[in-house]
């Protein structure tokens, strides 16, 4: 008899994706630079840890608030007792202010219409549950973050048909593509709930132009029983032109007024999700949210997010210092600054390398093209570049083929979450690798010899290319 459930021990998790196996590799030999100075440098996790010192500094000067004292009294006792699911007001009234003023206050939300989550892992797996059945299916441009894999799909039974972008167009999404996925659904019998899109992208680092985001609007006003959903948690991180646009400012900009009826229809069906992971970068916080203007998806979300709240001294915490204003205007600010700057410094080392990546103007990552580094125009070439990367050059990087990437040799390379001199070291070791492959490349073109292959892990070899046959399986 098995003892445990059959979702318990199925494989539909997506921890043995090339992704996570990347991070595994890397906790068993990260790199220190006193203790392990030969160890993998993690750049496969989008971290933002470029603006610590400005959240370092308001704490510092607002210690009342970190101490849990409110007026110099401590409020200890009222934190640590039981708190409403629906959330402090204070906190949320300072989390749609701080979305508002990302978005350049041209929209504006209200507070009773967010639900705080356990992060935006929870915000995404919650409205599966609230808007699809198992079986169901959403759409998703590829290439997508991994990790949906795992939240939309693993407890929910949803269902994810890509919408297949190439790098023809740098991945937007077109009419064309939209539609093949919503034949493809059909199919495969698969009843179609909506569109779900990362805005700014992850893994690639751009943001949706106001074509593509119309182009979506117009799909679920045709199909009325279909959701768009916008999960903007990058959107604080812009650093460069064009500017973001949130789903909700295109709403606006159509003059679609809620009190319409086919307005309404539309407005009801957008939902955007949101945390201060990446914004603000607190991941360890677990801070997220669902903002909808449908009364029904909110009752509902909000009952369920009684399974991952967020604690009375995270929101406590965070509610003072983003209803400081003068903080918030200079941390955007400044963070801007610094993500400008350390994404200069990164396409500098790869360019001094050979290698280019998509033009990106937002995120910790860039979608970096190494196809001209493969042997062969193949996903299991892609694998083959991916597992020297890790163990040769001891980078971790997230393979395309992971984000379900139509075409060998992209890979997604984050390059916020370290300091200045362990970036230095990692295009450093980049460099030299390139150059060796290279040489080799050519040596192996003119005498003809091949390479011999290098002892690994069995895990490895398990992989196979799991992720490149999922491509030619979608």
């Amino acid at each position: 008899m098995r003892l445990l459930s059959s979702k318990a021990s199925c494989n539909t998790h997506g921890q043995d994706s090339s992704y996570f196996l990347g991070w595994e590799e890397y906790e068993k030999n990260p790199y220190d630079e006193a203790m392990n100075p030969e160890g993998i440098i993690q750049m496969g996790l989008a971290e933002n840890q470029l603006s610590f010192d400005i959240l370092e500094s308001w704490l510092a000067k607002n210690q009342d608030v970190a101490g849990f004292k409110r007026d110099g009294k401590s409020i200890f006792r009222e934190l640590a007792l039981f708190q409403d699911y629906h959330g402090i007001p204070s906190f949320k009234k300072a989390m749609v202010d701080f979305m508002a003023e990302i978005r350049g206050n041209k929209v504006t939300f209200d507070p009773n219409h967010i639900v705080l989550t356990a992060g935006s892992t929870s915000a995404n797996e919650t409205l599966m549950f609230c808007l699809a059945e198992q079986g169901d299916a959403f759409l998703l441009p590829t290439p997508y973050y991994p990790g949906f894999d795992r939240d939309l799909k693993w407890r929910t039974g949803v269902e994810i048909v890509p919408i297949q972008c190439t790098s023809s167009n740098n991945f937007q999404i077109t009419e064309s593509a939209l539609l093949q996925a919503h034949e493809d659904a059909k199919k495969r019998n698969l009843r179609v709930k909506g569109v779900l899109v990362t805005n700014p992208s992850n893994p690639l680092g751009t943001t949706m132009s106001r074509n593509e985001l119309n182009l979506l609007i117009d799909f679920i006003k045709v199909n009325k029983d279909m959701h768009l959903i916008s999960d903007e948690i990058y959107s604080g991180t812009v650093f460069s032109s064009p500017g973001f646009i949130s789903i909700m400012e295109i709403l606006k900009e159509r003059n679609y007024l809620k009190d319409s009826s086919d307005a309404a229809q539309v407005w009801n069906r957008v939902h955007v999700i949101y945390s201060l992971s990446k914004d603000l970068g607190l991941p360890g916080f677990r801070v997220g949210a669902i903002y909808s203007d449908n009364d029904e998806v909110v009752a509902a979300a909000t009952k369920m997010s009684s399974f991952g709240l967020v604690s009375s001294q995270t929101q406590y915490l965070l509610s003072a210092m983003l209803g400081d204003k003068k903080f918030t205007k200079n941390y955007l600010l400044e963070n801007q600054k610094s993500l400008k700057r350390r994404h200069r410094m990164f396409i500098y080392g790869l360019q001094k390398t050979g290698i280019s990546c998509l033009k990106s103007n937002a995120g910790l990552f860039c979608w970096v093209d190494m196809r001209h580094l493969l042997s062969s125009n193949t996903f299991e070439a892609e694998m083959e570049l991916w597992k020297k990367i890790v163990y040769q050059v001891k980078l971790n990087i997230s393979p395309g083929s992971s984000c379900h990437c139509t075409e060998p040799g992209w890979f997604r390379v984050c390059f916020a979450n370290m300091s200045e001199d362990t970036l230095n070291l990692a295009m450093k070791r980049l460099t030299t690798f390139v150059a060796t492959i290279t040489g080799a490349n050519e040596s192996k073109k003119n005498s003809g010899t091949s390479r011999r292959t290098m002892s690994l892990p069995n895990w490895v070899f398990r992989l196979s290319s799991r992720d490149h046959r999922e491509q030619e399986e979608r």
